[in-house]
Order: C-alpha cells, then structure tokens, then sequence
C-alpha cells in the first residue's frame, strides 16, 4: 500500500472509481478523523499537505496536538490468552509489555 508522509503524519492513498478521485485518510489519530482528496497525485499531496497543516494550525496550544501512533495501545485479546502471555513474560524474567514488544517486532520481521 502506498502513503504519503509529511511533518511526522502519515496518510493513506486510495482511489474511488465511482467517483473518479483520489483521496485518503490521515492514519494512527484516535481523536480525529482527517480526509483530503484530489484529482490527480500532486493535487492528493496538495490537499494532504493542507489538511495537515491545518489540523495542527487549528491548535492554539501546541502541546495538545494528537501526535499518531504515540507509542502506547490498548489490545483485546481474552483472558485465556492475556494469562497466557502473562505466564511466558514472567517465565521469561521480563514485563508484558516487553513480551508484547518483542512478539510484534519478530511477526513483523517475518512478514
């Protein structure tokens, strides 16, 4: 899949057939959901680059912007398998948080 980058954000590249545009989504914001569109690649730039500027612009208190993908998530995995976990990072002398760490890095460098 294709992105675009620009000050730190990261947005997706899609295409609509029905309506014969570009158009994508600011990806990792929790609080906020950010579209931009165009007709052709530079125009998606233009209005990524845009839509960016203006959501941080749109913040009188700088240190309140949502960065994306601050480094921290919530996961739902079922108890069976949160114990489970739990029990292999304690058996391995680490927290879950490092097991979780690590188990995504390795999948990661699988695939």
């Amino acid at each position: 899949m294709n992105y675009l980058e620009y000050k730190g954000y990261l947005g997706s590249v899609e295409y609509s057939s029905e309506d014969d545009i570009l158009y994508g989504k600011i990806i990792g914001l929790q609080n906020s959901s950010i579209s931009y569109e165009g007709n052709t690649l530079a125009e998606l730039k233009k209005d990524f680059h845009q839509a960016v500027d203006d959501y941080i612009s749109s913040f009188p208190d700088q240190s309140l912007i949502e960065k994306p993908c601050k480094g921290t998530f919530n996961v739902r995995i079922g108890p069976e398998l949160h114990l489970q976990a739990v029990l292999k990072a304690r058996q391995n002398n680490e927290s879950l948080n490092s097991f979780v760490k690590e188990a995504i890095i390795r999948y990661l460098a699988a695939n």
